[in-house]
């Protein structure tokens, strides 16, 4: 069975055990016993947060900075990702904080700890710890936004000592740090196999503590989310389509439509790669050295839909747990965002993976994430799709705005 049948029927099962759970008497057990199980699926999507991120961030960067022949199209393309990831989360950052989701929402939980107080921040002290003292220290800490300004920074010092030595392909360091990536995404490909398990826990747990009401009042957080992306894909990328790429925005959404397809039904960028590709080149007619280039690169770096539903996760959990966020902390959950979705896996649930950076980086507990894990295989659907969309009017834009550059 696929894994997003196994998840859903969890997510079912789970809802149903914990709503039974208060009239057979046995809500404690669901609550304190069966919780270990939820918990544990939770430290290990904490537990391999550091290495992923360090890794997928040094490699990214490294590449990039190893291809400064590329010129024009290489600028072009990442000035588009990051314009495009950015639009996107503000997108995202106004909605949530227009539509307040989890205001009045029924989905407190015990999972506060215990002394817990959220964590202050000003600009002058984001700057000063966005540069650690010692970067083993900060990852041990769990501080993310020092954490990925290191692995920026090596990376980019990975790639130009690589270029630097004639590499004709990944320098003996980059292929570490490749590997190191690869044995990173295996073990996160591992835990995801015992996701449904979690999943049935942490549902389980918090219908039996707050009942089936915890689906309605989430139901303004998924629309939000909705919302957020329908506006995302279907305003800020058509615009770009039409004004920038000079493409007619329904024409190219049906020429690249069985990959949008693929894309809601796998959850998945990196396995609708093969198939965006043949899409893009033969249907949306975008050519090969352009589509070559920058998919699988989208693929890597660009995940719009992804920053933009954490985005709207981090302040929805704030907003249920009642802290309120500073315009400083707001600006670093942007910025964290972005960071960690340049750094993203074209894998379902890596959103999840990725969550918990962000809530690190301001100072929320991780335990929120139980919160919205309800609804979350839906919206990764919705969000993935988004993301390859994304990619796609990129190659479409860097084609038109690059012509004299690739003849």
């Amino acid at each position: 069975m696929k894994l997003h049948w196994q998840i859903l029927i969890a997510m079912v099962l789970g809802a149903a055990a914990g709503a039974l759970a208060r009239p057979l008497g046995v809500a404690t057990w669901f609550t304190e016993d069966l919780a270990v199980v939820g918990t544990i699926f939770l430290r290990l999507l904490q537990m391999i947060v550091i290495p992923l991120v360090f890794a997928s961030i040094v490699t990214g960067i490294a590449g990039l900075a190893a291809e400064r022949s590329f010129g024009k199209l290489f600028g072009i393309t990442v000035l588009y990702y990051v314009g495009s990831s950015l639009a996107a989360i503000l997108t995202g950052l106004i909605l949530v904080n227009v539509i307040e989701p989890g205001v009045g929402a029924n989905v407190v939980l015990a999972a506060m700890p215990e002394g817990f107080t959220p964590r202050a921040a000003t600009l002058r002290d984001a700057l000063i710890e966005l540069v650690p003292r010692n970067v083993l220290a900060a990852a041990m800490r769990g501080d993310m936004l020092p954490t990925i300004f290191f692995a920026m920074l090596f990376g980019v010092f990975v790639g130009r000592v690589g270029a630097s030595v004639g590499a004709t392909g990944r320098s003996p360091l980059q292929s570490v740090f490749a590997d190191l990536f690869d044995v990173m995404m295996a073990m996160t490909h591992g835990i995801v196999k015992v996701a449904p398990i979690g999943i049935f826990a942490l549902v389980a747990k918090t219908v039996a503590e707050t009942g089936l009401d915890v689906f309605v009042s989430l139901g303004w957080y998924f629309l939000t989310v909705l919302l957020a992306l329908a506006i995302h894909a279907g305003l800020n990328l058509m615009l770009i389509l039409r004004f920038v790429a000079k493409r007619s925005p329904r024409e190219f959404v049906g020429a690249v439509s069985p990959a949008l397809l693929m894309a809601f039904s796998t959850a998945s960028s990196n396995a609708t790669l093969p198939l965006t590709l043949e899409t893009v080149e033969k249907r949306a007619q975008v050519p090969n050295r352009i589509a070559g280039f920058t998919l699988p690169l989208g693929a890597t770096i660009n995940m719009d839909g992804t920053a933009l539903y954490e985005c709207v996760a981090v302040l929805f959990i704030a907003q249920v747990y009642g802290i309120d966020l500073t315009a400083m902390q707001q600006a670093i959950v942007v910025l964290t965002a972005l960071s960690v979705s340049i750094g993203a896996a074209g894998i379902p649930m890596v959103g999840l993976v990725m969550m918990t950076t962000i809530l690190m980086a301001v100072g929320l507990p991780v335990e929120g994430v139980g919160l919205i894990i309800a609804v979350d295989r839906i919206l990764d659907m919705c969000r993935t799709t988004v993301n390859v969309f994304s990619d796609m009017v990129a190659a479409a834009t860097v084609d038109r705005l690059s012509k004299g550059e690739t003849k």
